[in-house]
């Protein structure tokens, strides 16, 4: 006799707390702080649903969960101070402003 499990666990957003609050760390695109939820299922169905420790960010675009202490901060800068130089979000390398793509990786700014 054999038996086949198929089940898993899955985080789920149960509500956004701060809509477009960082940039992931994934892709680069906007996250939101969330409140989430772990969810058994069986079956592709769920069983049991229980709520997060702590609030998470969330990707929306890659789906990626992440805790805010990984978010990089922005640099402090002068007030009324434009910078001339980004910060490619791949290589982390600054770039002149000037530039479509980064010299260092390649990557589009």
């Amino acid at each position: 006799m054999f038996f086949f499990f198929v089940g898993g666990l899955e985080q789920q957003v149960r509500q956004v707390l701060k809509s477009n609050a960082a940039r992931c760390i994934n892709c680069g695109s906007t996250a939101d702080l969330v409140d989430y939820e772990k969810v058994l299922k069986m079956f592709f169905i769920p069983v049991w649903r229980w709520p997060g420790k702590e609030p998470l960010m969330h990707c929306r675009d890659c789906s990626l969960f992440f805790p805010p202490s990984l978010t990089p901060s922005p640099p402090p800068t002068s007030a009324g101070a434009i910078e001339d130089v980004v910060k490619c979000r791949y290589c982390h390398r600054g770039v002149d402003r000037d530039f479509s793509f980064c010299p260092y990786c390649g990557a589009a700014l």
